[in-house]
């Protein structure tokens, strides 16, 4: 049985509790109180330890005021559903999460799914500037401010958020390089637990690349350091302040911390901060082939010259590869003059290139060993050409706050998924945009309160015909499927 997060102490007798709330009182009083001279004084020697303490302590100071605590409203499924039970319990959701500065103008890297359906997502500062002391800890000020959504890659795991107008730059935290990390180094992990906000744990990178899935192309940093619920998106640091990866999740029974910790590498969210900021999304950089880990299986039956490493088990019939020569059953030997020997780090070194380039691929074909040089394309989003057409004046819908591109014959032609050839486009998010108002770019929207809107011109007018206040309910297309999301206008239109 899972032991409580908190016990209750046995009640006190009133004079007794009294008695203890002023000792307890007066011992935080003196606390607060203590000047640097008293402490000095009953300071023993220096050691070993307690110069560990310290550096521990500075590491903190100066990475604390750049770790953020993520409050997320939105709607979700309250009840899980059960075996046979096709009904489920739509209703407003909290989420807490963690998050860190990448950039002084207020952008802040955080997990995609800290902000899965969210409605209005705040950022929580740090008060002043947190050292862990007491005086620190006990402080009830903060400073929320609302925050934006910028991009989401939901296949990587991360989020990026802004916070905009800003009375000051915040300070933002490095990026290590992930191939100076090494088995055993001591990290921290920073964020907030179960909701508790400004902690901090220690422990070592258990592994530098765990792959938990042998033909995916993700690793994760794996680390003993307590992570537990709502450290999701808070950064993991090594002993210089620099970031080695994001906290992301955790394998356990109990559902809390088992020393089994799992972070996105600093290389996977130097590349991902990149793209999200520029393009919301990211970007796919391919050759046209599809890869599989090798088993001693898989080589046995397939007499491959090794039992380990990376097969090409399909080949684009329109893509580069083919084109240049290479051929399903090909053993990977090498990509730029390295060995290929997984999955993530040939897809690493593909989503580290541009398009336009080429990549020099060495590969086993039966006994012989041959070279190719194959050009690098880029699948360029739709999305990305049709916020193209968009103007900042001319298509923006204010009681929205988006910009949104009518469905015409061009457009339809440039979005293959829709529906129905009508609606308007969310090109994207204005600066001054609501977050109650729970859209997001590329959804379509189909219908107002049940009225299909044809026109941008039909848009804003069906809206200016409403009065502050009134509901709103939008039929929306995202990701393929028709759903509805509905708010209140709370401000005159």
């Amino acid at each position: 049985m899972r032991a409580p997060i908190f016990s209750r102490s046995p009640r006190l007798a009133a004079p007794a509790l009294g008695r203890a709330v002023a000792l307890f009182v007066a011992g935080v009083a003196a606390s607060l109180s203590s000047t640097p001279h008293a402490a000095a004084q009953t300071k023993p020697e220096d050691n070993t330890l307690r110069k560990l303490n310290e550096s521990v302590d500075a590491l903190i100071r100066k990475v604390s005021p750049s770790v953020v605590q993520i409050l997320v409203t939105g709607y979700g499924p309250l009840e899980e559903s059960k075996s046979g039970n096709t009904g489920v319990v739509i209703g407003r959701q909290r989420a807490i999460g963690s998050g860190f500065v990448i950039d002084p103008d207020g952008y802040i890297i955080t997990n995609a799914h800290v902000v899965s359906g969210a409605q209005v997502v705040q950022v929580v500062l740090p008060s002043g500037n947190p050292d862990g002391s007491l005086r620190s800890l006990l402080s009830s000020k903060t400073d929320i401010l609302p925050a934006r959504v910028v991009g989401v890659s939901r296949q990587i795991d991360l989020a990026l958020l802004k916070i905009d107008n800003l009375p000051a730059p915040l300070p933002a935290l490095p990026v290590a390089s992930y191939r100076n990390l090494r088995q055993g180094e001591v990290v921290l992990a920073f964020g907030s637990p179960e909701g508790l906000r400004n902690t901090v744990t220690l422990g070592v990178v258990s592994s530098v690349a765990r792959q938990t899935d042998p033909d995916s192309p993700m690793v994760y940093i794996q680390t003993d350091a307590p992570i537990n619920p709502g450290n999701s998106g808070g950064p993991l640091v090594n002993v210089d302040g620099a970031v080695v990866g994001v906290n992301t999740f955790i394998l356990s029974q109990s559902g809390g911390n088992e020393g089994l910790g799992f972070a996105i590498p600093s290389s996977v969210v130097s590349v991902a901060y990149q793209q999200l900021r520029k393009f919301g999304h990211l970007h796919r950089v391919e050759i046209g082939i599809g890869i599989q880990t090798i088993t001693p299986v898989l080589a046995s039956a397939l007499k491959l010259p090794r039992s380990y490493g990376v097969i090409i088990s399909d080949i684009d019939p329109d893509g580069p590869a083919l084109e240049a020569g290479l051929r399903a059953g090909d053993v990977l030997i090498s990509i730029d003059g390295r060995m290929a020997e997984s999955i993530p780090y040939v897809s690493f070194r593909l989503m580290s290139l541009s398009g336009g380039e080429k990549v020099h691929l060495e590969v086993q074909r039966g006994p012989d060993r041959l070279a190719f040089d194959v050009p690098v394309i880029e699948r360029t989003d739709n999305m990305d050409q049709i916020t193209a057409l968009a103007d900042p004046e001319k298509n923006l819908v204010r009681p929205l706050g988006i910009l949104g591109i009518e469905i015409d014959k061009k457009v339809a032609a440039m979005a293959p998924d829709l529906r129905d050839p009508f609606g308007i486009i969310v090109a994207a998010r204005s600066s001054d945009a609501s977050g109650e108002i729970p859209l997001q770019t590329g959804d379509v929207i189909r219908t107002l309160n049940g009225e299909p809107m044809t026109s941008l011109d039909k848009l804003r007018e069906s809206l200016r015909a409403l009065k502050p206040g009134s509901a709103v309910a939008l039929q929306i297309q995202r990701d393929e499927k028709l759903m509805y999301v509905s708010f209140t206008l709370e401000q005159p239109l």
